[in-house]
């Protein structure tokens, strides 16, 4: 789904008021506990749901690139996460009650719900992997899930991956250096790949 998809069918009075706006690395969209008054589309860089953990690191439950962050926030008095800008990331603030009615358009309304199936999916891949208990066993989950064949080039920090997978970075850099000493993981730069795929 893109802007041009939507941007069109707002009001005028609303069209004036998504005005792109350019966030820092670390500078806040929203914050936990906050009344949604935007639907946050990122345009470019990247933007990320945060939540702390019960042992107190932060735990990534969304990534955004060029595409919608906090969707469930649509329907709620309230957000449940802190939204941060990961880098600089370009960003259009759309009036909550201006794209509720943009989603009263048939086409549109297809679109959203083509894009929330997709996000359905992704969310409960992701929590799948959260409920995982040993770091080996998140990592090859998110292989297999967000690579191809056993292989994937990884797109961020060894670090905020680690965020994403509920794990400390210690932890992870540990857990792939076991994997690479035994065996189960090769490891060039960013390329990862399994060495010895799952068959069921």
């Amino acid at each position: 789904m893109e802007p041009s998809d939507f941007l069109p069918l707002l009001d005028a009075s609303a069209r004036q008021r998504v005005v792109e706006r350019v966030c820092a690395k670390g500078e806040p969209l929203f914050c936990r506990g906050d009344a949604p008054r935007f639907m946050f589309y990122i345009v470019s860089g990247e933007a990320r749901l945060l939540r702390q953990s019960p042992a107190g690191f932060e735990v990534v439950l969304q990534r955004a690139r060029r595409g919608f962050l906090a969707e469930a926030s649509l329907e709620q008095p309230a957000y449940h996460c802190d939204g941060v800008a990961a880098e600089r990331t370009r960003v259009l603030p759309i009036p909550v009650a201006s794209f509720r009615a943009v989603l009263d358009h048939e086409k549109i309304r297809g679109l959203w719900v083509r894009h929330l199936s997709n996000e359905l999916r992704r969310v409960r891949a992701h929590s799948e992997r959260l409920a995982l208990r040993s770091a080996a066993d998140r990592i090859i989950h998110f292989i297999e899930t967000e690579g191809s064949s056993g292989t994937l080039i990884l797109s961020q920090p060894r670090k905020d991956w680690a965020a994403e997978m509920g794990l400390t970075h210690e932890a992870l850099y540990r857990a792939l250096r076991t994997m690479k000493e035994t065996g189960v993981l090769e490891i060039t730069g960013p390329h990862l790949r399994l060495k010895n795929l799952r068959t069921s």
